[in-house]
């Protein structure tokens, strides 16, 4: 195995320890990804856009830095992937939209001035779903990003390129966005690990807005400790976003212990009955034989109001979707039509409808019905009222329960294509994900084995803010499991 594959296979923590130590500089380790994103893009297309020189200005800069200061930062040198609703000074923000194709912002989200901070290299911008609308990565304008496991199916949405980009070792580890399930999802369909934290843990100033109430920004890696240290640099209290929470950040990648001895889990009943795949519920079940092995308490419980989360969901999410998505007119910035027009208004018509994909379009429409006259009571503030059921549920919950436990998604990867006409169908892959944005409760996926050779991911779920015990329970059985070592051929052969 030549020296670029031994490098790119080391987890984030090992190469940071590798660059400190001088075994590695910080431009061989750029070198060596930067080479593979090349290999690998043509049948990936996970970046959107690639940032080569940025890189290595960074890495002269973060260099420059530690000679003056004398001192480095923990994960200095280490490259990143960033999703590219995101946005990133002076360096293209798309969103994955024609609307925003040749947009540059004038300011790093709090998100991407902590990665900088810690002397984490940039290394370029990952495709999502059109505005994070999607669970594919296809309604993107750019065109879709495929499967590291089989380029025939989709890598998950909306955060399927920094799922993609990790998988296939182009990246040590990313960070996406989750409003609905959209890290933990692509992070099941991709074999990673992927964790959505709880809401206003992490800030959301400068990420562009789909659903303002459920988004979420999170880390993706290939284990659970570089998921862990990821969250420890973006976490934090950000007096820019008025969500944000002021909370003391452990260190959360020192603290996994993996000992989950008596530790009470929940199998939630609704989330893992006959609308899951049979192979993948058999995976799930085999994953509960583990953590019982481990020593964990598991017990089925029931959340009832979940058999309504996917509507509220859709009725959140498309109304705020449709509120959010009003500032993209032609007239302050982005995308502006050509077509001759004889008002602002038919200005402001032909702009929207040249400019948003079709997914971005179906959200909007119905997310302004709900929300007009008439039909707001019958359906916007009855989907809140049921989301405090929801909470509420979660809540009873926690008091038989530290931990619950789902498969993240009911099926594997899917096929290219095979859902884009049914949009229905296309929801459902978020039915497992979509209750933990409602409750603004952290919850994490770690790849549990394979179905008919795609990666299938169990969903640890967690009280707000107990991020730490849904990371030391996934670290445990990630070492049980054993998933990245026996598959890394699958995705990055010799």
């Amino acid at each position: 195995m030549d020296f670029k594959n031994k490098l790119i296979r080391k987890s984030a923590l090992e190469l940071a320890k590798l660059i400190a130590t001088g075994e590695l500089s910080a431009e061989e380790v750029t070198s060596a990804f930067l080479e593979r994103i090349e290999e690998a893009e043509p049948r990936l297309h996970a970046f959107i856009n690639l940032f080569p020189d940025f890189a290595f200005e960074e890495v002269s800069r973060m260099e420059a830095r530690f000679q003056k200061d004398g001192e480095n930062t923990p994960f200095a040198g280490v490259p990143v992937a960033v999703k590219d609703d995101l946005s990133t000074k002076e360096l293209l923000t798309t969103c994955g939209s024609k609307m925003l194709e040749n947009f540059v912002p004038v300011y790093d989200a709090t998100v991407v001035k902590k990665v900088k901070d810690a002397g984490v290299v940039l290394l370029g911008k990952t495709n999502m779903d059109e505005f994070a609308a999607g669970s594919s990565t296809e309604t993107s304008y750019f065109g879709p990003t495929m499967n590291p496991w089989d380029t025939s199916r989709v890598p998950g949405g909306s955060s399927g390129g920094s799922a993609a980009a990790v998988a296939s070792y182009e990246v040590p580890w990313a960070i996406g966005s989750d409003t609905g399930g959209s890290i933990r999802q692509p992070a099941s369909f991709c074999g990673i690990v992927g964790m959505k934290p709880t809401y206003g843990l992490v800030s959301r100033y400068g990420l562009t807005a789909f659903a303002s109430s459920l988004d979420q920004v999170g880390p993706m890696a290939r284990n659970v400790k570089d998921c862990a240290a990821m969250l420890g640099v973006i976490a934090g209290h950000d007096s820019l976003d008025g969500t944000s929470i002021q909370v003391e950040i452990p260190g959360y990648s020192g603290m996994l212990g993996g000992n989950v001895k008596g530790v009470k889990v929940g199998v939630v009943k609704e989330l893992a009955g006959e609308s899951i795949e049979a192979g993948v519920l058999d995976l799930f079940n085999r994953s509960l034989d583990l953590l019982e092995g481990l020593g964990a308490c598991v017990e089925e419980v029931s959340l009832p109001s979940l058999k309504y989360a996917l509507s509220v969901y859709s009725i959140i999410a498309s109304a705020e979707a449709s509120s959010n998505l009003a500032r993209y007119d032609g007239v302050r910035y982005g995308f502006r039509t050509d077509e001759p027009v004889e008002d602002v208004w038919e200005m402001y018509a032909k702009t929207r409808a040249e400019g948003f994909g079709m997914e971005v379009k179906r959200r909007i429409m119905l997310g302004t019905y709900v929300l007009s006259a008439g039909h707001y009571d019958q359906y916007y503030s009855k989907a809140q009222m049921i989301r405090t059921l929801i909470a509420e549920d979660f809540s009873s919950a926690w008091e038989k329960c530290d931990l619950l436990v789902s498969p993240t998604s009911p099926t594997t990867a899917f096929q290219l294509g095979e859902k884009l006409v049914d949009p229905l169908k296309m929801y459902m892959a978020d039915m497992c994900t979509i209750p933990v944005n409602l409750a603004g409760i952290p919850a994490i996926s770690i790849p549990c084995g394979l179905s008919d050779g795609l990666p299938v991911g169990f969903q640890i779920m967690g009280p707000p803010l107990g991020e730490l015990k849904v990371l030391d329970v996934a670290y445990a059985m990630e070492g049980a499991i054993g998933f990245e070592e026996k598959t890394a051929e699958k995705v990055l052969p010799s």
